[in-house]
């Protein structure tokens, strides 16, 4: 008793230690998973070497080093830049990364990537920010400038340069130009409305071509990086002769807006400035300082878009235009060309997890599969919306930051469907809106949730009596439309309305195949029909079953021969006397014979024949009468043999002797009773039916004797195995199903050869007769054992009993 009640304390202490550490956990994930709902950040210097630490992701994740392994952590993005060590969780460079060209000029560069955490299945989203380094120097688009300055040009005259490029940000990027010591120019550095710096060439002191024809300055572009990188132009500037007039522009900065498919050739902008000056002076000859994708006609000012534009590799274009006329004087202008995005990019869908197979007995609700959607274009062009193709049990969320979430919608059935190829569609919101597809090929694991199902309800078998013992009766079967353990069924006999004799000794049932076994002889006439439950249960973990009732119905045989009741058999040395009055007429009812017959049907159907007698007088039916009156010279005594029959296959019968007297009182017929019948006519039949009898023995004996030694002959020649019952002789040992189990169910006989001295296994094939008629009579199935053997037969004949 102290034992087991230590033993409780035990247990209710450990019970309150997991519920106080199950409260801990869900506190403890809760905060987690309000913790990890923001993303985790890093930074990193572009350039950085492969294999260099980004951080410990599984630390920041807050996750056990020891569960790594179990929880499955990895990562998912477009390019592995970063690769992840499972075993401590570190996140480390696993390519080169170049900031200009993931991000351009964005100020800022991000690179997104998800941690994808399994059991539970959950995803972190990790922003990675990359630092630019100054690892671009500015650089000219053309490395040599060409100016023409007239030389009556005033101080103060302006002379755009145009800009240097630089691709890196901030400090880095282009931050101040520089030119050359000269006594006519000075640098003035402006900034555009993007941002950017220019350059214009002041003129500060009047120029004399007679003295100085032409100019070579250095035009240095410097960024503000640590060192200071830097570009440089050479300047060639050209004093001409006076031109009082410049060109004029219509315009200061042309814009014009661009669809990314324009097709190349096509006229984009014209740009046209005019001068009032005459003659070679105002012919004006236009330039580009950039020639990227672009062609500018230098006589008629038409720009010509030479290259496939993409908005997804350049969203502007900004180009500065000159126009010089034949003196020498020149003028500027901008073009800004903007890119205009259009819906020339379909969504991708990767498959980041998927969970298969799922069990038919997950709940609605259940995450299958994480899917990331990406779209190239921009605005609504790139807004992805999913959906499911067809009508399935499973809907599609979207979880965050373009994932979706496969989710079952309803129960599963997998009996009804076992396999689902789910395609889902992913369609941006651009006009025309442009899809793709990925389909999910997802299995439905089996439970066991189907119990076996029998054919029938209720069946019926007729099994004829005197049956062989251990012989088949009748197969049931049952259906599981589960699979594997869970479909495979198992047979049992549960009970029976017996209650005299035990189950097992008069059925038996194959437990694999549901066959049942007669394990003994039945008698018509000790029970009639019965009925068992059989059981079939599938193997499933709990198991399921049912349950059938079969009706087995006993056959009636000819095997009991008729029994006479009256008139009653007397000894041996007894004889049975009748009185009839000698002055009876034709028809008087001398006695009615009463018998009876155990068998019913057809087998108890009677027959009454009068085999005997010394005067032709007697009637076939139970009822003795008088054919004619007696005559005066006919015997006083007359000796009947009555034999019943039956109507069975083959017919049974019995015979009673019956001596009549004919006489009007008792004294008179008593003499007559005391004397014992001698009629020569039957002495002599007699006699002739013993020698009849004799002469057939003898015969059949010679037969045998001459067959034996024909027999012995031959074999003494071609000795073979002795075959019982078997009309081939090459025919093998037979033996009855079950043998490897040990059992013998059916009736065998041991054959013996007397060459071979060994024992040979044959089965004995009875002949049964069967009855007419049918005590069970249902409209169900039946099994009829003829000779042996099951017959199945889908009809039941009605039968009618004979009154």
């Amino acid at each position: 008793m102290n034992e087991m009640r230590v033993m409780e304390n035990r247990n209710a202490k450990t019970t309150r230690e997991i519920k106080r550490q199950v409260l801990f956990q869900f506190i403890f994930l809760s905060l987690f998973c309000r913790v990890l709902s923001q993303p985790i950040h890093y930074s990193i210097l572009e350039e950085t070497e492969k294999g260099s630490l980004v951080g410990n992701l599984a630390k920041d994740l807050g996750l056990d080093a020891k569960e790594l392994s179990k929880r499955k952590l990895g990562i998912s993005s477009e390019k592995q830049y970063f690769t992840l060590n499972e075993q401590n969780g570190n996140l480390y460079v696993n390519d080169r990364i170049d900031r200009e060209e993931i991000c351009g000029k964005s100020p800022s560069c991000v690179l997104k990537l998800e941690a994808v955490v399994h059991s539970p299945l959950n995803v972190f989203h990790i922003q990675v920010l990359i630092k630019d380094i100054n690892d671009n120097a500015p650089h000219f688009q053309k490395e040599n400038i060409e100016l023409k300055v007239s030389e009556s040009s005033l101080p103060g005259a302006l002379f755009v340069l145009g800009n240097a490029e630089d691709k890196d940000i901030g400090v880095n990027s282009l931050q101040n130009y520089h030119l050359s010591p000269t006594p006519y120019f000075k640098l003035e550095v402006k900034e555009s409305k993007d941002g950017g710096k220019y350059a214009e060439l002041v003129l500060q002191k009047q120029l004399d071509r007679e003295k100085e024809h032409a100019l070579h300055l250095v035009f240095t572009a410097l960024d503000g990086g640590d060192p200071i990188r830097s570009g440089i132009a050479n300047i060639h500037v050209t004093v001409t002769d006076i031109n009082d007039n410049p060109p004029v522009f219509d315009q200061e900065t042309y814009k014009v807006s661009l669809k990314e498919d324009t097709p190349r050739g096509t006229s984009i902008a014209q740009v046209k400035a005019s001068d009032n000056d005459e003659g070679s002076n105002a012919e004006i000859t236009y330039t580009f300082s950039s020639k990227q994708k672009f062609n500018l006609d230098p006589h008629d000012g038409t720009i010509t878009l030479t290259e496939s534009i993409d908005f997804e590799e350049r969203q502007s274009y900004m180009g500065i235009i000159q126009a010089t006329d034949g003196g020498g004087l020149v003028t500027h202008c901008k073009l800004e060309i903007e890119v205009l995005d259009l819906n020339d990019n379909p969504p991708e869908v990767v498959l980041t997890s998927v969970s298969s197979p799922i069990p038919e007995d997950s709940m609605p609700g259940t995450v299958i599969a994480l899917l990331k959607v990406h779209d190239k274009d921009s605005g609504e062009n790139g807004d992805v919306t999913c959906q499911l193709r067809d009508i399935v049990p499973f809907q599609i969320l979207s979880s965050s930051d373009n994932y979706f979430k496969l989710l079952t919608d309803s129960y599963l059935d997998r009996e009804k469907i076992p396999e689902y190829n789910i395609t889902i569609i992913a369609t941006d919101k651009g006009i025309p809106s442009l899809s793709a597809y990925k389909t999910i090929s997802l299995q439905i694991s089996d439970i066991n949730d189907n119990p076996p199902a029998f054919e029938k309800s209720c069946y019926t078998a007729y099994v004829p009596e005197n049956n062989p013992s251990g012989s088949s009766i009748f197969t049931v079967k049952a259906s599981d439309p589960d699979e594997d353990r869970n479909a495979q069924i198992t047979y049992s006999i549960l009970k029976s309305n017996i209650e005299d004799l035990p189950l097992s000794s008069y059925l038996s049932i194959n437990s694999e195949t549901g066959t049942i076994y007669a394990q003994r002889s039945f008698d018509y006439e000790q029970f009639r029909e019965f009925q068992i439950q059989v059981q079939a249960q599938d193997g499933g973990s709990p198991s399921l079953n049912s349950s059938t009732t079969m009706r087995v119905c006993i056959l009636d045989m000819n095997d009991n021969t008729p029994q006479i009741l009256y008139p009653s058999q007397g000894t041996e040395s007894s004889s049975l006397f009748e009185m009839v009055p000698r002055s009876a007429e034709s028809g008087y009812l001398v006695m009615k014979v009463v018998a009876v017959d155990d068998d019913s049907g057809h087998n108890a159907w009677l027959s009454f024949h009068l085999l005997q007698a010394t005067e032709p007088i007697g009637s076939h039916t139970g009822e003795i009468k008088t054919a004619r009156a007696l005559l005066e010279r006919e015997a006083v005594k007359q000796r009947l043999v009555i034999m019943v029959k039956d109507n069975g296959q083959s017919p049974l019968s019995a015979t009673v002797t019956l001596n009549l007297v004919f006489a009007e009182n008792f004294q008179e017929a008593l003499p007559e009773m005391d004397t014992q019948p001698s009629d020569s006519d039957y002495q002599s039949d007699l006699q002739f039916y013993l020698v009849l009898a004799l002469t057939l023995v003898s015969f059949l004996f010679l037969v045998t004797v001459t067959l034996t030694i024909t027999m012995k002959l031959r074999q003494s020649r071609n000795p073979t195995f002795l075959q019982c019952f078997i009309p081939d002789a090459k025919t093998a040992n037979i033996f009855p199903p079950n043998y490897e189990d040990g059992t013998l169910p059916y009736s065998y006989q041991v054959c013996l050869s007397s060459e071979s001295r060994r024992n040979e296994l044959t089965f004995l094939q009875p002949t049964v007769q069967i009855a007419e008629n049918i005590l069970c009579n249902v409209n169900s199935d039946i099994s009829l054992m003829l000779n042996g053997e099951n017959n199945l037969d889908g009809k039941t004949e009605n039968m009618e009993k004979p009154v």
